[in-house]
């Protein structure tokens, strides 16, 4: 039995970002658009966070 790491609404939240993704209509702050996946992830974990979504906190793995 494993516990949840987001809400159900902080996963919506992601699903919608990696839609906008595929379908190449998702843009970084400076308006390039996005071309990875990690990046995409990343964009909508923090906008998850920004409205106060239940997120775990970041790992202090090295990524690679």
């Amino acid at each position: 039995m494993s516990t949840k790491k987001y809400s159900d609404k902080a996963q919506e939240k992601v699903e919608k970002v990696m839609h906008e993704f595929k379908e190449g209509k998702l843009k970084s702050s400076s308006g390039d658009k996005i071309t990875s996946r990690k990046q995409a992830v990343a964009i909508g974990i923090s906008e998850a966070k920004e409205k106060g979504l239940k997120v775990p906190p970041k790992s202090k793995s090295k990524d690679k």
